[in-house]
């Protein structure tokens, strides 16, 4: 349970707030959440809001994005008021503090599936929640439902942009804003045509807009960027999630004039003493392909990440912003970030949630499918239909991604140094002591242990195979590697991180594919690694296996006549005027049949396979409802008529869609085009008929076309 009194003033709230503009709101901090906290960058809300909170709710848990964010956060609060009160957690990495507890996401997530009830912790507040990081949405769902059994559990989210509404909607919350002090800001644009290719002339131009004497931050997409334009500089040095602790401090804390960072810089915490900004303009976000195969894709940053990069430099005073990317590339940024939970691999989400139990997780958005990470976490063990198992709430607990973990358990201690590479942020020392020693572990075979459709062969001039299907680019004369880093650019996927491994016997499977050659069905035995294939032979299939093979056809792999094309057309029209069934995703398992039994697929009556997809009352009214007299191949229906057979016809409508007429002349050719007869016969037709007269006198062109005597 929360506190109990007495609890009263920890904080001096005075001392703490002096210069910062969110001071002027913290008197109207509700003494009950939940709440919504619009601050923009440089208000101070970080600062002052928890220590505000915690003088109302008790003992408080703040989250932030990242490591460094947290102990950033948790020094400059315990360094205005009093240390003991201030702590934080992070991976590895702990300081008691008995009022106010700086956490990332990913440790507040392991503590409430080991405390769901968060016993004498009296109020949440996560931080930077706009930035949409998946953990971030999993802690404010899991905290809500916790706040529903804990009326007394005070819960606060705080946003840096004007999403606060959303969010305020979804939490039924309070919404507390404050407005920035902000310094004027001089910015220039110096676009260069490789920022999408992100080649080494492009990052060597970023480096090149460092130029002056003010405290320079610069902001690339990733660490291997970071790298690259620190090379080009003297007095540069670097700033992100994967450096320890006090390579963090030394970049935040130092004297170096510019300090080159990916978006850990982005939000929540302060380099000191910065008054300019260079900005790439790219993100490294995670994405899912259509295969299914999870990368690091760089991309144009969001409009909002833009600006909050910007304003970097304007909050000590004027400050000087070089973008480098043009005014246009920034009009058609997209507007905000893209939540993770979109466009991310979810299996370590689902896990999570598996592990928390709640059917009906009250997330801000939901994912369209989970499918991909159930199939994950059931071919690890973590899953047996749907349940999580014994190994997957043990995993669920490790600070890894759950492929990782299992990985971790299989291979033991040894294997720690390769696990944390693959991690980012994980400590590899602290890893060694959660498993038992198992003896050597060979780096390659832990990477294919843990991403198995990640294994790729060799099919020369620098590219490889991936067992999911995807080719890669990567300099390399092994024959099989293990790949540990994927990055998803506009033209191409680039394997950064890869090692050796021997031919992977053990993951060689066999199966017998068919195939239509001819129109026939023909059987091969395939041996495989995913989508790898290593041999193929001819094989006879029986009628059993060959409807099995041939599952995967659709419905588009079956030929049509023009009679059947007219059909699907009109169903197809009937499917969006009325609702009718969707004839392309219907059961086509009697065809599927013949062809297995030897017919030729194109032999296939697919007009009554098509009929059998409809129930009786819509094939007995379908030649009534669509007629077959009209075209119906652009969506709607059309018909091509000579002029003279429409005198005395008014317009038809077809399942409440008006027909389009496409009027010809004697000759067929065309003359006018319209869904209105009654406005073509009041208005354009007098012209029609003055041409048409003096063309094809012996044909009847009637004053009055509604009329049908023709005079």
């Amino acid at each position: 349970m929360a506190h109990t009194l007495p609890w009263i003033a920890m904080f001096d709230l005075e001392k703490i707030g002096r210069g910062l503009p969110v001071s002027r709101v913290v008197d109207q901090i509700p003494q009950h959440g939940p709440l919504v906290v619009e601050a923009p960058p440089g208000t101070g809300k970080t600062t002052l809001i928890p220590p505000a909170v915690a003088n109302i709710a008790g003992k408080t848990l703040v989250t932030a994005p990242r490591r460094v964010a947290v102990r950033s956060a948790a020094k400059r609060l315990a360094h205005l008021s009093e240390s003991s009160k201030v702590g934080y957690s992070i991976r590895g990495e702990h300081k008691d503090g008995s009022a106010v507890e700086f956490v990332t996401p990913g440790v507040l997530l392991n503590r409430l599936l080991k405390d769901p009830g968060l016993e004498g912790v009296g109020a949440v507040v996560i931080d930077e929640v706009h930035e949409r990081q998946l953990d971030t949405d999993l802690v404010l769902a899991m905290c809500m439902e916790v706040a529903l059994l804990r009326d007394d559990l005070y819960l606060a989210a705080m946003s840096a942009t004007l999403d606060a509404k959303k969010f305020a909607d979804h939490m039924g919350a309070q919404i507390l804003s404050t407005e920035a002090v902000t310094h004027p800001l001089d910015i220039t644009y110096a676009p260069h045509a490789d920022r999408i290719r992100g080649t080494r002339e492009f990052y060597r131009h970023v480096a090149d807009q460092t130029t002056g004497d003010d405290r320079t931050l610069v902001f690339v997409p990733g660490v291997r960027e970071v790298d690259l334009v620190c090379g080009f500089l003297d007095g540069a040095i670097p700033l992100h999630g994967r450096q320890s602790s006090k390579e963090q401090d030394e970049a935040l804390n130092g004297e170096k004039r510019v300090v080159v960072a990916t978006s850990v810089a982005e939000s929540s915490i302060t380099v000191p003493g910065v008054r300019k900004v260079v900005d790439a303009g790219l993100s490294r976000v995670p994405k899912r392909d259509n295969r299914g195969m999870t990368g690091l894709v760089t991309v144009s940053e969001a409009k909002t990440s833009a600006d909050q990069r910007a304003g970097r430099a304007g909050r000590l005073g004027p400050g000087e912003v070089v973008r480098v990317f043009s005014r246009d590339d920034y009009a058609n940024f997209q507007p905000d970030i893209t939540p993770e939970i979109l466009t991310a691999d979810l299996t370590g989400a689902l896990l999570t949630m598996k592990a928390w139990g709640s059917p009906d997780l009250p997330l801000l958005d939901q994912p369209s499918s989970t499918d991909e990470a159930e199939a994950n976490l059931e071919a690890i063990g973590a899953l047996d239909n749907g349940k999580i198992t014994d190994l997957g709430k043990k995993l669920a607990t490790l600070p890894l991604d759950p492929r990782l973990g299992a990985a971790l358990l299989e291979f033991g201690s040894q294997a720690a140094g390769t696990i944390a590479r693959l991690a980012g942020e994980a400590d590899a020392k602290r890893l060694r002591r959660l498993v038992p020693d198992k003896g050597p572990a060979d780096p390659g075979e832990v990477i294919a242990a843990a991403f198995p459709q990640w294994i790729a062969k060799n099919v020369g001039e620098g590219e490889y195979l991936l067992a999911s299907g995807t080719r890669a680019k990567y300099n390399s004369n092994h024959e099989w590697i293990a790949a540990a880093e994927l990055q998803r650019t506009a033209h191409s996927v680039i394997i950064r991180d890869a090692e050796p491994i021997a031919f992977p016997q053990h993951r060689v499977v066999e199966h017998k594919r068919a195939m239509l050659v001819d129109d026939k069905v023909r059987g091969r035995l395939i041996t495989s690694i995913g989508a790898i294939e290593l041999s193929s032979t001819p094989i006879k299939l029986d009628p059993n296996e060959a409807a099995e093979a041939l599952t995967h056809l659709k419905f588009e792999d079956f030929p049509l006549t023009d009679k059947e094309r007219h059909l699907k057309e009109r169903l197809d029209f009937l499917r969006d005027a009325l609702g009718w069934p969707d004839v392309a995703q219907g059961d086509y398992s009697v065809e599927v049949a013949e062809v297995a039994r030897g017919s030729s697929i194109s032999n296939c009556d697919m007009r009554a396979a098509m009929l059998r997809q409809l129930d009786w009352k819509q094939v007995a009214e379908l030649d009534q409802i669509a007629p077959k007299e009209y075209q119906y191949d652009t969506g709607r229906p059309v018909k091509r008529v000579k002029l003279q057979h429409m005198f005395g016809e008014q317009g038809q409508t077809v399942g409440g869609v008006k027909v389009l007429y496409h009027l010809l002349s004697p000759a067929g050719r065309p003359l006018a085009v319209t869904d209105d007869l009654d406005s073509f016969w009041a208005g354009p037709y007098q012209q029609v008929r003055k041409e048409m007269r003096g063309r094809y006198p012996k044909h009847a062109w009637p004053g009055d076309p509604t009329s049908r005597t023709g005079k």
